[in-house]
């Protein structure tokens, strides 16, 4: 029984079989397709400080005092009231008054949806 042990121990050769392939050329076509989606969402708020004009033709203010109107924090009178009168009666006369508050003045909100579609073709050629 030792020696069928020793005989399975002796190192037998070892040959390679070659390998021969079965083609001589070849192609290989691979494809890719690839989608991308971005949604984007934009948001604009513009501010602006208090405005107060007036433009006229054949007119002039008057100063009349304050109109009442007190700042919180202070307590003051902050506006200042003005009346106008025509300078001349036989003219003719055009006043304009633009008031705007301090805040918010505009909104732009934006949303849109981008897509990219990819397509990716890879030719192999290859011989031996």
């Amino acid at each position: 029984m030792r020696r069928l042990l020793l005989l399975l121990l002796i190192p037998a050769p070892v040959f390679a079989q070659s390998v021969t392939p079965n083609f001589t050329t070849g192609t290989m076509t691979q494809t890719v397709t690839a989608t991308q989606t971005i949604e984007e969402t934009s948001v604009i708020e513009r501010f602006g400080g208090a405005v107060n004009t007036w433009n006229g033709d054949n007119v002039e203010p008057i100063e009349t005092g304050t109109n009442g109107v007190q700042d919180d924090a202070t307590g003051e009178d902050i506006v200042q009231a003005l009346e106008f009168q025509v300078v001349d009666l036989a003219k003719p006369w055009q006043l304009e008054i633009n008031t705007r508050e301090a805040g918010l003045v505009e909104t732009v909100n934006t949303t849109r949806t981008i897509q990219t579609d990819t397509v990716t073709n890879t030719l192999s050629v290859f011989s031996q």
